[in-house]
């Protein structure tokens, strides 16, 4: 460590990277009384230094070499903001394996290859912190690994991915059709132009992995044993039946730990109006934990953007910079340690509830012959409501909400009724929580 100073080196410096500069330049006197010396950028590395990166970077920090920065002497302290996994991935362990404190908000990192990199960073007696990479600036890393530490946790249900939060917040709240809000949120720069990762649930599977990892001891396998479903199937008409049946529709993951195994799904549901979870809407994120002590808490907040996460990162940043001013020990392990270890079950074999839409022919014996398809793959139905035909040629929508079945079941029963002559559309097929 340099004698005066903790010296930073940025890998990537886009918006976050921005952020990130914003915050110590602004905060700096609060941060070096917080960490006990000043903390400054010192390298950044960059793929154009022609580029503008606003008023507080110093362009003459910038490099388009990597090795400038992980093998610079004075680095204390490596910020990962590139994403992705190649060649992160490298950096990182390279840093790592030469002594350095990493702090990173790169959720696929983490969910992909934490295990490894938290057994190198154990081994070298060095930190790698990823509060930014769950939940934008909501501390529910430090919530998880520090804060719940005395307690066992037995379900987390959370909002993780705001783009999709914002795209179901306007279709309930304006009733717009999904392609509408998809378009509103990449106006507003709340989606990519290619929204799949986030509008397909693999972005919030990444960070429950994280999640679940740190609660329960699953492994950090990527998100691959994650039940995943988008948002794509719903439609304005979704939320109005859902509305008049008492409910919301958000994004939610959720990891339960049940017997000797954790279930954890990513996908929308259905849940009352009154649940706390259903008043989180636009780009916020939440995260609801039921633990044995404490009981049912919530941690509420923005998801992403430059500021929030950048919030998160910094604090990572100050944590490290304390451990190397005040010579103490920071071992990523430990803070990495779950209570105890526990696999997933396999991906998609759970039961709950389910809504149910079908499009169909109005004619007689078409509830019958949904109630049989349904009963012979042990489905209970708990309510059922048909919609009025607008004209005698248009085909009527039948919405069954079920009690809880296997989803294995449910597919099975929608895969033969779709198959039937009497349906005009797929069957839109949406999971419930009544409990929340």
């Amino acid at each position: 460590m340099s004698e005066t100073r903790i010296r930073l080196g940025l890998l990537g410096c886009g918006t976050v990277g921005r952020g990130v500069a914003r915050l110590i330049k602004e905060n700096q006197q609060d941060i070096q009384r917080r960490v006990g010396a000043p903390i400054e950028i010192h390298r950044i590395l960059v793929r154009d230094k022609a580029a503008d990166r606003g008023p507080n970077i110093d362009t003459s920090r910038l490099t388009t070499r990597a090795e400038a920065v992980l093998d610079d002497p004075y680095v204390d302290i490596v910020v990962e903001l590139m994403g992705g996994l190649t060649p992160t991935h490298d950096y990182v362990a390279t840093a790592l394996n030469q002594n350095l404190h990493v702090v990173t908000a790169n959720k696929a990192l983490i969910a992909t290859h934490g295990t490894a990199l938290f057994t190198t960073a154990q081994e070298r007696g060095v930190a790698l912190r990823f509060e930014a990479a769950v939940a934008g600036g909501i501390p529910i890393i430090r919530s998880l690994r520090e804060g719940l530490a005395s307690d066992r946790v037995q379900r987390i249900v959370a909002i993780l991915n705001g783009t999709s939060n914002f795209i179901l917040s306007q279709m309930s709240s304006n009733g717009a059709p999904y392609q509408s809000a998809l378009a509103e949120a990449q106006a507003a720069g709340y989606a990519e132009a290619d929204p799949s990762l986030d509008v397909g649930g693999f972005d919030a599977a990444q960070k429950l992995t994280i999640l679940s990892g740190l609660a329960f001891g699953t492994p950090l396998d990527g998100g691959k044993n994650v039940h995943t479903e988008g948002i794509t199937c719903l439609a304005p008409q979704d939320f109005t039946h859902a509305r008049a049946m008492g409910y919301a529709i958000k994004p939610l993951a959720i990891a339960q730990k049940e017997d000797d195994c954790v279930h954890a799904r990513v996908h929308p549901t259905l849940i009352p109006r009154t649940s706390l979870l259903a008043s989180v809407d636009d780009v916020f994120n939440a995260v609801h934990i039921t633990s044995d002590g404490l009981g049912p808490s919530l941690l509420y907040g923005a998801g992403a953007g430059m500021m929030p996460t950048a919030v998160a990162v910094v604090s990572d940043v100050i944590e490290s910079a304390r451990a190397l001013v005040h010579e103490g020990s920071d071992s990523a392990g430990a803070q990495a340690s779950p209570i105890e270890q526990m696999p997933f079950a396999a991906a998609g074999d759970f039961d709950c509830q389910h809504y149910l839409r079908f499009t169909v022919v109005d004619q007689s014996g078409v509830l019958a012959t949904l109630s049989t398809v349904l009963g012979d793959q042990n489905i209970s139905i708990a309510s059922m409501f048909q919609t009025k035909q607008a004209s005698d040629d248009t085909p009527v929508e039948i919405v069954v909400c079920t009690h809880r079945a296997r989803l294995p079941d449910v597919n099975q029963a929608v895969s033969i009724i779709d198959q039937l002559p009497i349906v005009r559309q797929p069957t839109v097929a949406v999971r419930m929580d009544s409990d929340l």
